[in-house]
């Protein structure tokens, strides 16, 4: 069994070999995680070429769904994006918040923190930063920012509960996040929980979905809301690495779901510290 900082050493490492990935390797395997699929579609992701801001140079097709597509920002927002990538989502964001409002995304694998720089650098946006960092000890202030979001990153974070946490703290009383992420109906066998290319590949580090919610309800969240939920298929080439043919037939039959789902939530204005800490 690894531990807490064996798991997210290898995710550094995996997703530093994918930022020198081109999006067309990226989008062959489930998130980038090298296990290569036949299949010529990415299996997670949503298509982000029609939102207003998308830049394909950022675009890794790493996500799981569309979550700036539902935040609800406005013109002036302070926007964070949880494991920022090459910065897709905050481009997207920052067409939302215009100019007078502030991006900033946050990732802790250093190249592809370099990676969204330069895309940042190209299009010219000085309202949007990039800084390193571990979302489970966010490297922002309390009370910063007006939305959260997050596409297909809290599910390879060990340490769930604490990212919930953090989330609360800099988010500005009245503040929302919406994040899509990876999570699961039943249990997934034993041979793809313990395979470390399916979990950088979004699926083995996933919760079950009632957990997941329950996460975010007792870490003093409201009007928890799922925007999307759609049933993830995996083909039964990636499968077969793990499984053999018997195997994926029971796995098939179980009514086991890998599902991405959208969830919004609200830090209510009334709210004024963490959890429990308010006379």
């Amino acid at each position: 069994m690894e531990t807490t900082e064996q798991i997210k050493e290898m995710v550094k490492q995996k997703y530093s070999e994918i930022a020198l990935q081109d999006k067309e390797d990226n989008q062959a395997s489930c998130c980038g995680s090298g296990c290569c699929s036949t299949e010529v579609y990415n299996i997670m992701s949503d298509d982000y070429s029609n939102l207003e801001g998308y830049n394909p140079e950022a675009d890794l097709g790493l996500g799981c769904g569309l979550p700036t597509q539902f935040a609800k920002i406005k013109k002036g927002d302070t926007v964070i994006d949880l494991g920022s990538g090459a910065g897709n989502d905050c481009f997207i964001a920052r067409a939302e918040t215009g100019e007078t409002g502030k991006v900033i995304g946050i990732d802790f694998t250093p190249a592809m923190i370099d990676k969204a720089r330069q895309n940042a650098d190209k299009l010219g946006f000085h309202n949007v930063e990039f800084r390193q960092g571990d979302i489970e000890k966010m490297p922002v202030t309390a009370n910063t920012a007006d939305v959260i979001v997050s596409n297909c990153v809290l599910n390879l974070v060990p340490n769930k509960y604490g990212v919930f946490q953090e989330m609360f703290r800099v988010l500005k009383p009245g503040g929302h996040f919406s994040i899509s992420d990876i999570v699961l109906v039943g249990t997934l066998p034993k041979k793809i929980q313990e395979a470390a290319e399916m979990y950088a590949g979004c699926v083995a580090g996933a919760i079950q979905k009632e957990a997941y919610l329950e996460l975010i309800d007792v870490n003093g969240f409201k009007n928890i809301t799922i925007q999307k939920e759609k049933t993830i298929t995996i083909p039964d080439d990636i499968l077969s690495t793990y499984l053999s043919a018997e195997e994926i037939v029971t796995f098939k039959q179980s009514g086991t779901g890998i599902v991405s789902v959208t969830v919004f939530a609200q830090k209510t204005a009334e709210a004024c510290c963490a959890p429990g800490c308010c006379s």
